[in-house]
């Protein structure tokens, strides 16, 4: 017998919106589909909050605003509208302030993990090169002291570090990979 095959029904984003606002579980939206995403290991949180701790002065310094985990990011590629949840979300652009998510970011930073560095690497890395305001994004691998930055600056090229001080552009700063991993063994 042939297996049943059923499409998915799309909803709109106002739906996504609205069901976010109430779920108790985050999804990120492509294109009329909803995803589930899943809990971070401690080491995820430990460099999130380092990295949020290094990056604060500097954000406050520029009028910035920085979020962590909770704050959705969207998206316009081709005619689909994307919502992805970035573990670290950096906006300066003072008109970038809708309440539940940002469009103009300057900075994205994801940490990965097993389950996400592939989509991480790939689709996100090509997803965030539409957003006409970013400036670099960074990836921070939990496992080992590596991170890949990509910067608009050098034509998003990955630049390879384990060890040293990371350009942060938007922010007219920098940042230390010891600052990255300070609470991690």
């Amino acid at each position: 017998m042939p297996a049943l095959t059923a499409a998915t029904p799309s909803i709109s984003e106002d739906e996504y919106l609205a069901g976010e606002a109430v779920s108790e579980v985050k999804h990120e939206f492509i294109g009329g589909q909803v995803y589930a995403m899943t809990g971070a290991s401690d080491r995820h949180g430990l460099i999130a909050n380092a990295l949020a701790f290094a990056l604060t002065p500097a954000v406050r310094r520029k009028q910035c605003q920085l979020f962590i985990a909770d704050m959705k990011l969207r998206l316009e590629i081709g005619d689909e509208t994307v919502f992805y949840y970035p573990d670290l979300l950096v906006s300066c652009n003072a008109k970038d302030r809708e309440k539940f998510f940002r469009s103009a970011p300057c900075l994205i930073i994801e940490i990965l993990s097993e389950s996400t560095a592939r989509i991480d690497r790939r689709e996100k890395l090509l997803a965030y090169q539409t957003i006409p305001s970013l400036q670099s994004y960074l990836l921070v691998e939990q496992e080992r002291r590596h991170v890949e930055l990509y910067r608009r600056a050098t034509g998003w090229q990955a630049e390879r570090y384990n060890d040293g001080v990371l350009p942060m552009e938007c922010l007219d700063t920098s940042l230390s990979l010891d600052d990255i991993y300070a609470d991690v063994a």
